[in-house]
């Protein structure tokens, strides 16, 4: 009956892929890599630059295997609580216990260690913040997501991939501001990802920075987030802060209306595709005509 059952939970290998795909989140890859091209762009000095090997690699690794590693860890450690949560019947995988997971995870942060003969000591050491912080954030004992303000401040994760292909490139790290905007820019778009789970994790006497604020001062706190954000971004091209001032603009939109939260969390992918692109753009515009 045991084997029956881990049979039954595990599946083949098509249906064990098609589940890591699904754990991976692909409406949210773009997170993570899409600051990798952001980076990139504004390292450059030249085309070729674009298109390193390690470029290419450093896109590739954020794009899949680091998804795999972030929201696996992430739903092996909330197995009891994504059980009450609506949003693993149908956008997201439910993990269950399958044995593979956590081989699938492993191995997603080993795959990082293909980068030390090929990236600077800074750039590793970044790296490094990004898998710390990538498992602390849900694994004990740390568990960053049960702690208000440090469940967001750690957030800040998902703007190092863009640090390390800019020092990958130019090696040097970007502008403070732009670490510290950026940074802020995460913390904000974390907290407002979680107003749809306030309700869950209350049920499930999980503490996070959404369950303390509740809703409405929630809405505040993540404008904050994004109004510095902008600041910090204007105070090195006042084009970049006009851009980043959307993100402030539709929270206050939101908070306003009568759009759900839960309906309105699911436009933030595209709107975070469109503004990234617009980032992108604007640093391959100084590479080729700058």
């Amino acid at each position: 009956m045991v084997a029956n059952r881990t049979t039954a939970v595990d599946g083949g290998l098509v249906d064990r892929l098609s589940y890591l795909l699904t754990l991976s989140r692909p409406r949210f890859w773009l997170y993570l890599a899409g600051p990798v091209l952001v980076g990139v762009a504004y390292a450059a000095s030249s085309v070729g630059e674009l298109l390193e090997p390690t470029v290419v690699a450093l896109f590739a690794y954020f794009l899949l295997p680091a998804n795999v590693f972030l929201y696996g860890i992430n739903d092996v450690y909330d197995r009891e609580i994504d059980a009450e949560n609506p949003k693993k019947e149908d956008r997201e995988a439910r993990y269950r216990g399958q044995r593979f997971v956590p081989i699938a995870v492993a191995l997603s942060a080993a795959l990082a260690l293909a980068f030390v003969p090929v990236l600077p000591t800074t750039a590793l050491v970044w790296f490094g913040v990004f898998l710390f912080l990538g498992a602390s954030y849900s694994a004990p004992p740390l568990r960053f997501k049960t702690t208000p303000l440090l469940d967001s401040i750690s957030n800040g994760l998902y703007v190092v991939p863009g640090i390390v292909a800019y020092l990958a490139v130019a090696g040097s790290q970007p502008p403070l501001l732009a670490i510290v905007g950026g940074w802020l820019w995460a913390m904000g778009m974390h907290t407002f990802s979680a107003i749809p789970d306030i309700g869950p994790d209350r049920e499930a006497g999980i503490r996070t920075t959404a369950t303390v604020l509740g809703e409405g001062r929630t809405y505040a706190y993540c404008g904050l987030c994004w109004l510095a954000a902008a600041a910090a971004f204007a105070a090195i091209d006042l084009r970049l802060g006009a851009l980043m001032g959307v993100y402030p603009a539709l929270v206050a939109a939101v908070a306003a209306s009568s759009v759900g939260v839960s309906r309105a969390y699911w436009w933030f992918p595209a709107i975070n595709t469109v503004v990234g692109a617009a980032l992108t753009m604007g640093g391959l515009w100084g590479v080729f005509y700058g």
